[in-house]
């Protein structure tokens, strides 16, 4: 197993709490030592829920390694039923308790609980947590679903939607709305707040809605198999996709298709002259593979933007990825490991990442402005208010959320060109001061501002083989003017051009014939 600082999924039984924390009257029993009892913080912190996951750890210690570790397992089964009374129970190990292999799921058949016990098989060393909250709703499914005689008015199941999902709670409410409109309800959400008892429930549905195929598809695959239920393909995330999602259900039901876009802002704005300023911008992609499908699609052909590279963390998304990849004629990359992300958006510069919050942290050391599309997200991407990621609301906070970063990064390149100006300088004070702006001190190289005291504005130089090539004032002042996404690219490639042509100093004329070289 590989140790890491940032991870973007944990192992397959942070996906199985995932599931059983966005449910009620599920009970997860957790054969696992004292450091894996982290629930607590995943989902009271990050997530800001008011109560805590329904778990029980066994939370085995060292010294009960050489005892029966399996009794211990008992207890605390027979413990958590006494105390919580749930519908259902699934039971499983973490990964390091799966090495001492102690069968939790057989032990607890043996116990004979009085209600329905789920043993989950997750392989902690071959698969990580999407796999893990997939695997589990389906086990849950199986377990529970049957078949029946169909609702009245046509049903929909809502499928996939989990606690630490990535807005998952209002794009239920988007969804619901959606199916609302062509005269279709909801019949149950899962595992989002359902309970053992309404996924009984589950076969009365028409059809199902694969909200997100990261954690639902193959419940979804197992009730069109066995209980006939068809599901929709497509993820409405985008204005696109979701007019395609309601003419896939409109397909499936039969229903008049039926989308209300009186709220939809995006189409203005693009038409608009102000929507010139993001056409052609240059991102790279990083996310689970379903949003940033779905992020692609958005940021060429409703952003107008250019993709320039593209990638997923699971495996599991690996061949549609790169097949879209293909359709956009970039290179995919399929990786876990951070460092390899951050590699690759070195080497492209985009002006823009779209990515979860490592890409969110590795945005601000290189000095490119980062929008989150995806999980893993920390708190901030759990907000109080309505914000949606699918439907027409949810295209609406894309939309903001999209150009917030790329307009704040021209507020920010604006005030790096004038940093030099009376009214702007550090020392300047707030702008509706302006009378009170005092000349800033420097020092005697021309174009230089020494900042602050105790402050440096000299910008972080990027690694690389050029050490001996020296830049003179005049070219280094001149390289400020140029947009802070795309600067350190600009000087690497003049410090290139420099060293290629024997050159030991970088004046302001070597600057223009580098740019105007790399223009050809």
């Amino acid at each position: 197993m590989k140790l890491s600082v940032w991870t973007y999924e944990g192992p397959p039984h942070v996906g199985a709490l995932r599931v059983a924390t966005a449910m009620k009257g599920l009970h997860y029993v957790l054969h696992a030592p004292q450091g894996d009892t982290y629930a607590d913080l995943l989902f009271t912190m990050i997530e800001r829920r008011n109560h805590r996951p329904p778990v029980t750890y066994t939370t085995f210690q060292a010294r009960d390694l050489g005892a029966d570790t399996a009794n211990l397992f008992k207890t605390a089964a027979q413990a958590a039923y006494d105390r919580f009374k749930p519908q259902a129970m699934i039971v499983g190990a973490s990964c390091t308790a799966e090495l001492i292999q102690d069968d939790p799921g057989g032990m607890a058949e043996q116990m004979g609980l009085p209600c329905p016990v789920i043993a989950l098989e997750l392989p902690s060393y071959q698969r990580k947590e999407n796999f893990g909250a997939d695997e589990t709703l389906f086990q849950l499914v199986r377990h529970l679903a049957k078949p029946m005689e169909r609702t009245g008015h046509v049903t929909a199941n809502l499928i996939g939607p989990t606690a630490l999902g990535f807005r998952h709670r209002d794009d239920i409410t988007e969804v619901t709305a959606l199916l609302e409109d062509m005269g279709i309800s909801v019949n149950v959400c899962a595992p989002f707040n359902a309970t053992p008892r309404d996924l009984t429930r589950l076969g009365a549905a028409h059809f199902n809605v694969l909200m997100y195929p990261e954690t639902g598809e193959a419940a979804c695959r197992w009730m069109e198999r066995e209980l006939d239920q068809p599901f929709t393909k497509t993820v409405p995330i985008g204005v696109g996709a979701t007019r395609d999602f309601i003419a896939e259900v409109a397909q499936i039901t039969g229903q008049e298709p039926n989308l209300d876009d009186s709220r939809l802002r995006l189409p203005w704005y693009s038409a608009s002259v102000d929507s010139t300023y993001l056409t052609g911008k240059r991102v790279f992609l990083f996310g689970d593979g379903t949003h940033v499908a779905a992020a692609a699609r958005v940021a060429r052909d409703e952003m107008g933007f250019e993709v320039v590279g593209l990638g997923c963390y699971n495996r599991e998304m690996a061949r549609p990825i790169r097949a879209l990849a293909k359709d956009y004629g970039v290179e995919a990359l399929i990786t876990d490991d951070y460092l390899d992300v951050e590699q690759r958006i070195e080497e492209l510069a985009p002006e823009m990442i779209l990515g979860t919050q490592m890409e969110r942290h590795i945005g601000k050391r290189l000095g490119i402005p980062c929008a989150v599309i995806s999980a893993p997200v920390h708190v901030q991407d759990f907000p109080a208010r309505y914000s949606p990621q699918m439907g027409i609301e949810g295209a609406n906070v894309i939309f903001d959320t999209w150009v917030h970063p790329l307009v704040m990064g021209l507020e920010e390149h604006l005030l790096h060109m004038f940093r030099d100006d009376f009214e702007f300088h550090d020392d300047a004070g707030a702008s509706h001061h302006g009378h009170k702006a005092v000349d800033r001190k420097t020092d005697d190289r021309p174009g230089l501002d020494p900042g602050p005291p105790g402050h440096s504005t000299e910008e972080p130089q990027p690694a690389n083989d050029n050490t001996s090539i020296t830049w003179l004032a005049d070219a280094e002042k001149e390289l400020k003017k140029i947009p802070f996404f795309v600067r350190g690219k600009a000087r690497r490639n003049t410090e290139n051009f420099a060293a290629e042509r024997g050159m030991t100093q970088i004046s302001l004329d070597t600057l223009y014939e580098a740019k105007a070289h790399y223009a050809r």
